[in-house]
């Protein structure tokens, strides 16, 4: 019997576009600081605050434009041994 390993993933939103063109704010920022100019920047930007080596999701016509960081975690799966079949004649019950 093996076990199976599902990852799960979590979206946490990171950075939300300021219209117009291509400039982010990233949510840890205060409210009035400067945009990022660059996705790509934004996206290193919270990679160095935070040391995250992962994936992103880039959600352009979410409210305006949003960048998720996508988080995995693992989770192992037991399988349940398969019962045995019990017989009466045998005197298993």
């Amino acid at each position: 019997m093996g076990e199976e390993i599902r990852v799960v993933e979590e979206y946490e939103l990171i950075a939300i576009r300021i219209p117009p063109g291509d400039r982010w704010r990233l949510v840890s920022a205060e409210p009035n600081s400067e945009p990022i100019e660059g996705i790509v920047e934004t996206m290193s930007e919270y990679m160095r605050e935070n040391n995250f080596k992962g994936d992103y999701r880039l959600s352009p016509l979410d409210k305006g434009g949003r960048v998720y960081a996508i988080k995995e975690t693992k989770e192992i799966i037991e399988e349940k041994p398969k019962e045995i079949k019990k017989y009466d004649l045998y005197g298993e019950y």
